[in-house]
């Protein structure tokens, strides 16, 4: 893929993709597949969206062909997909403004450049997204001294006596993961019921996992580094010390989205409303993934790829009416050349 960081080019896309999660980069190749000049606009340092800021070491199961597969795992192949067709990348640019101009075209203006483009996709879930964080005392003091909210390298909780905290499925699926690695796994969450699927918090509970409900963490014993934590039942009251080496926080994120919702788009809440072309209230904008909203919201990958798609060839027939909107099969003629 062709890389941009900070140089402005006057050129018009045929499409720019705001986001390189899963629905985006599927976006681009499929982009690629009807042979559009493309562009990748990514906030972060890296492609692969949410898969690589949260949790790249985490197993995705929920991606048609891969019974599991590690989220960077995915995220590469994606990428490797994408990149058939060289679309350009520009990384650690946040879009600043969206406007149409003369002649329907688009005018994107971000932290770095500008740029143009005749349709644009959405793609960027959630938007930026920051781990929430516990109000407790010291523990900003072991913040990457034994106090993790992302996991980078699973070996580092290899052998390990590991407290972790929270009831959704992020916490459930590394609670399981860990319990093949860890020398114990304590999993905390200060109510009596998970939010995690049910297949995975009836894996929980058949494993060796110690499960505290009602119980939350009340504070952090050690110098350089975590020897011991207090934990509180918040029903009994009821305190008590363990042995713990490292300390994973799994409450949950905050999400930004930053300027999107100043870009005239009409949205509900923090999703923007689209219609069955994927397509906003403004024409030639469409949006994917998990910040669209249509009747019904799964935010699954394998919906946010599917939208992706769908946007990606509407948006073909816009800016060439003589095109079919429904191009056929890839598997029918396989894939088109790259243009010199």
């Amino acid at each position: 893929m062709t890389s941009t960081t900070n140089t402005h080019e006057t050129k018009i896309d045929d499409i720019i993709i705001i986001g390189s999660g899963p629905t985006g980069l599927f976006a681009a190749f499929y982009a690629g597949m009807r042979e559009m000049k493309t562009t990748i606009i990514e906030a972060h340092a890296e492609l692969g969206g949410q898969l690589t800021v949260l949790y790249p070491e985490k197993y995705i199961y929920d991606m048609p062909g891969f019974p599991k597969i590690l989220a960077k795992n995915l995220v590469k192949e994606l990428v490797e997909q994408a990149g058939q067709f060289d679309p350009n990348i520009c990384l650690e640019e946040q879009v600043e403004k969206l406007e149409k101009i003369e002649n329907d075209i688009f005018k994107l203006t971000t932290n770095k450049n500008v740029h143009y483009t005749k349709t644009v996709l959405i793609a960027c879930g959630i938007g930026a997204v920051i781990p929430k964080k516990l109000n407790i005392e010291d523990l900003e003091k072991f913040e990457d001294k034994g106090v993790d909210y992302l996991v980078r390298d699973k070996e580092i909780f290899r052998d390990k006596k590991v407290l972790i905290i929270g009831g959704g499925d992020s916490a459930a699926d590394w609670a399981i993961e860990f319990s093949k690695i860890s020398k114990k796994i304590t999993l905390i969450h200060r109510r009596d019921v998970f939010r995690a699927h049910e297949n995975s918090i009836s894996k929980i509970y058949e494993s060796d996992i110690d499960i505290k409900l009602f119980t939350e963490l009340k504070g952090i014993i050690g110098k350089d580094k975590i020897n011991h934590v207090k934990l509180i039942n918040n029903k009994t009251q009821v305190e008590e010390e363990i042995e713990i080496d490292l300390i994973l926080v799994q409450v949950g994120y905050k999400a930004v989205l930053g300027p999107i919702k100043e870009w005239g788009l009409e949205m509900k809440g923090r999703s923007i409303i689209v219609n069955n072309m994927m397509e906003t209230n403004i024409e030639g904008v469409y949006a994917a993934g998990d910040i669209a909203l249509e009747t019904i919201n799964l935010n699954l990958l394998v919906t946010g790829v599917s939208q992706g798609t769908i946007a990606v060839n509407w948006a073909k027939h816009r800016v060439d009416p003589k095109s079919r909107v429904l191009p056929g099969h890839s598997s029918e003629k396989g894939l088109p050349q790259k243009k010199e």
